[in-house]
């Protein structure tokens, strides 16, 4: 197997999370991204490696699903563009889904708490581009030149998006440049589009805070309310006339406890 290329395709000893944690670890001052795509699995599982960066960017496209792409369609033929607002909205809806749907681990919770506390100490900063979709996936990595003379940075772009599955578990395909007009080129465009993003860190801070699991204040009667919910939302979110008719007695009214009790009976 050929070991000495540029490519990294997530198969044994060429996986994306390796190449960064390396790199990261090695005297980087600047960490810059931009991927359409956005986990905090990414970071969570990154972070350790970044202890020592002294800057990270992140630039995020809307992240789209074909419904959302519905919206953005019908917006766009009243605006041109989508409003700064519905891209937040955009933006805080999938925070929340990506939380619904993550492992209750500690060590992604203890990530996500890390990248709030950067967030919030200027050690990251994020901000969402608006005006077109982005399904660029790039990386630029920028060396401390007193440290690294030899070797002031390098681009990695391909596919992976800033997630578990794009560094690590997917097979994808992404290529390092060091040469540095390729670095210098990467920069710039990336200058070019953070200039004209929008600010999303207190949007990323409210929604982890306020509206996920990660809520500090939660008390111990809506931690009771979630738990009955859990327990009984197959009953709740099933729909009761959907049941066959033939199922009740003739003359049968159909109020919601009789509803219900058929429901449990039938189950």
């Amino acid at each position: 197997m050929i070991t000495n290329t540029k490519f990294f395709t997530n198969e044994p000893e060429r996986d994306l999370y390796s190449r960064f944690n390396t790199m990261l670890r090695s005297n980087t001052q600047f960490f810059d991204v931009l991927v359409g795509y956005f986990r905090t699995s990414g970071f969570f599982k990154l972070y350790p490696a970044m202890t020592d960066v002294k800057k990270i960017r992140i630039l995020v496209g809307l992240n789209v699903d074909a419904k959302t792409i519905e919206i953005i369609d019908q917006a766009k033929l009243e605006t041109d563009i989508i409003s700064t607002k519905n891209a937040k909205d955009l933006f805080q809806k999938n925070i929340i889904n990506e939380m619904n749907n993550s492992e209750d681990l500690s060590d992604i919770e203890k990530g996500i708490r890390t990248f709030i506390e950067w967030l919030k100490i200027g050690k990251i900063e994020m901000r969402m581009y608006t005006k077109a979709q982005i399904h660029a996936k790039l990386y630029i990595v920028r060396k401390d030149p007193v440290k690294s003379p030899d070797f002031s940075g390098s681009v990695i772009t391909g596919s992976s998006n800033f997630s578990m599955a794009g560094l690590q578990n997917n097979l994808e395909f992404n290529v390092e440049l060091r040469d540095e007009p390729d670095v210098q080129f990467a920069k710039d465009k990336f200058e070019e589009l953070w200039k004209d993003s929008t600010d999303i860190k207190d949007v990323y801070i409210e929604t982890i805070t306020q509206k996920t699991y990660l809520k500090d204040d939660i008390t111990p009667y809506e931690i009771y309310l979630k738990t009955i919910y859990e327990f009984f939302k197959e009953e709740i979110n099933s729909d009761k006339n959907a049941i066959d008719d033939s199922l009740y007695p003739d003359g049968y009214m159909k109020l919601q406890y009789q509803l219900d009790a058929v429901a449990q009976a039938k189950k």
